[in-house]
């Protein structure tokens, strides 16, 4: 068993923005997200509005933790829907990226930043690609412009890059095969592990992993079927076996009196940080 020191524990989740009871939503988030002992955690549809505390900082008010909220679209009056990066430990570089998005969608966005953990500093990558199910080729154009960012931002050779977010796309969607290196889209092949794939095996919670599920009865409003959307990516392992999956859960799927933390599910993951001879 890996010792904790050596890992980076990220988790992801999509806040469902304001919508449903916000406050008793932000309650459950809090209390579970106590129980994760993170060094990050990466957040799609947060609300900001100049001059107050946006939805990212309520979540983390009283922790002591850093936030870094980056807009992907104006919603209106200057509020905005966005991704947001938060974490015990200081972020470094902090950025926002912005993703092609044809006239008509919804503008999309990645945001960055190092996370100066004590075990290795994270290269973290957090995105919301477009949700309509028939724009399968603008969320390939995405994710090619995500990896691109990745390469300018976390090259070959230094610290293993995370990629974390809602892709609204199934495993066996074109764009998630590329991820996997398994398609190059009509161009060239990248690798990032797919956390809850590469440690499946050994899951405690075997099945397919959905994080939009009809079980849960906020995503149930959409009438969707159920899909695993929701990710956390990593490079590797690389030739020091950093970047390593070693574990992947389902996290914030507990509801109260019938009120879940969100429509999704998150997901956590355990990913080896520190160097290691092979064998």
């Amino acid at each position: 068993m890996a010792d904790r020191r050596d890992l980076w524990r990220i988790a992801t989740l999509n806040i469902w923005n304001r919508q449903g009871p916000w406050p008793e939503r932000l309650a459950l988030i809090r209390d579970q997200l106590a129980r994760l002992d993170l060094d990050a955690l990466a957040l799609q549809e947060v609300l900001a509005l100049p001059g107050h505390p946006s939805q990212a900082d309520e979540i983390v008010a009283g922790l002591g933790w850093h936030v870094h909220h980056a807009p992907a679209m104006t919603v209106g009056g200057g509020l905005t829907l966005g991704n947001a990066i938060v974490s015990p430990h200081p972020l470094r570089d902090a950025d926002v990226l912005a993703l092609p998005t044809p006239a008509g969608l919804e503008t999309r966005a990645v945001a960055f930043a190092r996370v100066d953990a004590p075990h290795g500093p994270i290269p973290l990558f957090v995105t919301h690609l477009s949700y309509q199910l028939h724009v399968g080729k603008v969320r390939c154009d995405q994710a090619r412009a995500l990896v691109g960012h990745v390469a300018d931002r976390a090259p070959i050779g230094g610290p293993p890059p995370v990629l974390c977010g809602d892709f609204n796309a199934e495993p066996d969607s074109d764009e998630m095969r590329f991820l996997r290196g398994l398609t190059g889209l009509g161009g060239d092949t990248v690798y990032f592990a797919d956390c809850y794939l590469a440690t499946r095996d050994r899951s405690a919670q075997p099945g397919p992993g959905y994080t939009f599920d009809r079980a849960n009865r906020f995503a149930a409003i959409a009438h969707e079927p159920p899909r695993r959307i929701d990710y956390i990516y990593a490079r590797g392992p690389d030739r020091n076996l950093r970047g390593e999956p070693i574990a992947c859960e389902l996290a914030f799927t507990e509801p109260d009196n019938d009120v879940w933390p969100s429509d999704h599910f998150g997901v956590v993951a355990d990913i080896h940080a520190a160097p290691r001879a092979l064998g």
